[in-house]
């Protein structure tokens, strides 16, 4: 059961009888406000909201048409959106973003949802230059506001340099733009966000758009406080830490996720799935990779010690090397190495070259390092 008593992964995910074909059609397809804010409350999206159906399935129930042509369906099924319990009992949840951006169904919201204790439904939508498609940020709870910092968003409306903020006025639920004086975090998202007091707010974590000519996002290693009373950002640490980018030469994803699954299928005894996945990876490399290989990734050939993990961290790994942590974070396109400290320059090149070369014979890929 949601909090609105459905049952979102169960059998209660039809309609109700009254929405008919014509009537989903006609709210098939994400649309922006057209006031700050306008209420586009509607059956079809009230029932989405509770049964938190994809949009691919949704579309199927009433035969709609292939979002390829017709664009994305209208889903609540999200990830990266923001969720603020109020203290009268209702949820505020602000945008979000539907699949991947390689999905038909793949769109950026830019709407307020309002999920009261009784079960009812607001929907409110705004103009995008009043309130932009918003996804991966951080929404804090200040008086009768709630801060929006930060955003992921679509590609072409980042800004870097810039961390955008926008307040929500939960009298009447409009939106309104704040400006920020100072040294900011820059396109910051996945971040947190928390009171350290009635007056500002501590941002920690999270990742970086540094722009086109920047090699991807990059981990925040730095801590700010936006002060609310003047609006001003303040740096709070300058870490002098070294990162680095590990990744193919050649610019395609990394094969790592691929391989760590058929790994985990073979360890788990699934020897159909992990001959499968092994046969897929062999015709993408174009050679039998070694899968006993990915446990010394991260065990180069200098002294070191491994750093345990913790619970939430996916896809992290930790060693220490001369009393310096090494973390290593595997994304989609390339592993990101950090030094939270200074490393001699031998200790980094031994480092580097040693990852570099490990990956270039797993993924028979020729791998590069670069310092960020």
């Amino acid at each position: 059961m949601d909090e609105l008593g459905c049952e979102v992964d169960g059998q209660d995910t039809n309609p109700d009888p009254s929405i008919t074909r014509e009537l989903f059609l006609q709210w098939r397809s994400p649309r922006a406000g057209r006031a700050n804010p306008e209420r586009l409350n509607n059956p079809v999206w009230e029932w989405l909201v509770r049964s938190r159906l994809n949009a691919y399935s949704a579309n199927e129930k009433f035969n709609g048409p292939d979002s390829l042509g017709a664009g994305p369906c209208w889903s609540f099924k999200r990830f990266g959106q923001s969720s603020t319990l109020l203290p009268d009992g209702r949820k505020v949840l602000v945008g979000g973003e539907h699949e991947d951006h390689y999905d038909a169904d793949f769109c950026i919201y830019n709407d307020v949802v309002v999920l009261h204790p009784g079960g009812r439904i607001d929907i409110f939508g705004y103009p995008k230059d009043v309130f932009p498609p918003t996804d991966s940020h951080s929404a804090t709870l200040v008086g009768k506001h709630i801060i929006i910092i930060g955003n992921l968003g679509y590609r072409e409306q980042r800004k870097p340099g810039v961390t955008p903020i926008f307040m929500l006025n939960l009298e009447d639920f409009s939106m309104s733009r704040a400006t920020a004086q100072g040294d900011q975090p820059g396109w910051l998202h996945k971040h947190t966000a928390s009171r350290s007091d009635n007056l500002s707010i501590l941002v920690q974590h999270g990742k970086i758009d540094r722009g086109p000519e920047a090699t991807s996002l990059v981990e925040n290693i730095d801590d700010w406080r936006l002060h609310l009373s003047d609006w001003r950002w303040e740096r709070l640490t300058e870490r002098r830490w070294q990162q680095w980018k590990i990744r193919r030469m050649d610019g395609k994803q990394t094969r790592l996720w691929k391989i760590r699954l058929a790994l985990w299928t073979r360890e788990a005894g699934w020897e159909k799935e992990s001959i499968g996945h092994l046969e897929d990876l062999t015709r993408e490399l174009g050679v039998r990779p070694n899968l006993d290989a990915v446990a010394a990734l991260y065990r180069p050939g200098i002294p070191h010690q491994e750093v345990k993990n913790g619970k939430e961290e996916h896809r992290t790994f930790r060693i220490q090397v001369d009393g310096v942590v090494v973390r290593y974070v595997e994304d989609m396109f390339s592993i990101q190495m950090t030094a939270e400290g200074e490393l001699a320059p031998e200790a980094v090149e031994a480092l580097t070259s040693d990852l570099v070369e490990k990956l270039t014979n797993l993924e028979n890929a020729l791998y590069e390092a670069r310092r960020l």
